[in-house]
């Protein structure tokens, strides 16, 4: 019974810890599905974001705002900083680019990623800044089936709760809705798009200031289990096996690779970094996303892309 509480709760963090990966892939999912575009900034957007986040509640609460008050006025403030570095994305690096090929757009955002990372630490500061928005306390679940129960934490099963919103949220804004059909045709050939009178500019601004809100939550829950600092800019590195094994064009494959690398990755780590050595998480999931790839290399839940001539 201990061998299986022990499982259990490795496999219950590992997989609350995979949804907190899914938050950050979300961003890449949305933009990449609706514009065919890698975004490499995504992790730089989660960044900028999250200071803003931070620096904003610091300014309020120092001049003696209440708690909620000040909450609601940086997550305005974040938002409006997000929609102002779409607008600049979209109207002085994708606007310019259009009808040019994936490659080209791809290197565009990995300068984006630059120019955001200094901006931001240059505008807001380059500290490790606390941000305390939810629990980082844990409950102890089970305990009348295992000795000493297991562990759950808090701000893990906030991540899930909020994931989960998102995911559905998303879901129904490209089903249902006319501007998530326009983003989806956008995706599948500028041109034709153009043609029928879809405005791009509007579409892709669109798109990247969805992804820049979903970097912002996103950034309240990392910012929470990390603090605000430089180092978040790399969760688009551990992001990316997540992608792979989802699939870049899905947004409920961004959860379900997210809870495969988190436990795969965990429970990697506990029970077979015993036998080969430590360090095993850091790695595990890119073994795993190659294994989808020589299988199924659109992702689990891409979509296969079939080119007729």
């Amino acid at each position: 019974m201990i061998v299986v509480g022990q499982v259990l709760e490795v496999l219950i963090g590992g997989l609350l810890a995979g949804v907190l990966y899914s938050l950050v892939a979300l961003g890449f999912v949305l933009i990449y599905k609706a514009s065919g575009v890698f975004n490499f900034a995504q992790g730089a957007m989660v960044l900028l974001a999250g200071l803003a986040l931070v620096r904003s509640l610091d300014f309020m609460v120092a001049r003696g705002a209440p708690t909620w008050a000040a909450i609601a006025l940086g997550l305005l403030f974040a938002a409006v900083i997000m929609a102002i570095c779409a607008w600049i994305v979209e109207r002085y690096v994708l606007g310019p680019l259009v009808n040019q090929d994936g490659l080209t757009l791809f290197m565009s955002t990995i300068g984006v990623t630059f120019i955001l990372e200094g901006a931001s630490q240059m505008i807001f500061g380059s500290d490790v800044y606390p941000l305390r928005l939810f629990p980082t306390d844990a409950w102890f679940v089970a305990e009348g089936l295992f000795p000493g129960g297991i562990l759950v934490n808090k701000l893990d099963v906030w991540g899930g709760l909020i994931a989960g919103t998102l995911v559905a949220g998303l879901a129904i804004f490209f089903q249902n809705t006319k501007t998530g059909r326009a983003l989806r045709a956008v995706a599948d050939d500028h041109a034709a798009a153009q043609s029928v009178g879809i405005p791009i500019s509007w579409i892709w601004f669109v798109v990247w200031l969805v992804a820049g809100l979903v970097a912002l939550v996103a950034a309240t829950v990392w910012g929470t289990k990390l603090g605000v600092q430089f180092s978040i800019t790399f969760l688009a590195l551990k992001a990316l096996p997540v992608l792979i094994i989802g699939g870049f064009t899905s947004v409920p494959g961004a959860i379900v690779g997210g809870l495969i690398v988190g436990s795969g990755e965990k429970l990697a780590e506990v029970y077979l970094g015993q036998h080969i050595g430590g360090g095993i998480e850091y790695w595990f999931a890119y073994v795993l996303a190659l294994a989808v790839l020589l299988v199924r290399p659109q992702g689990l839940f891409g979509e296969r892309i079939i080119e007729r001539i």
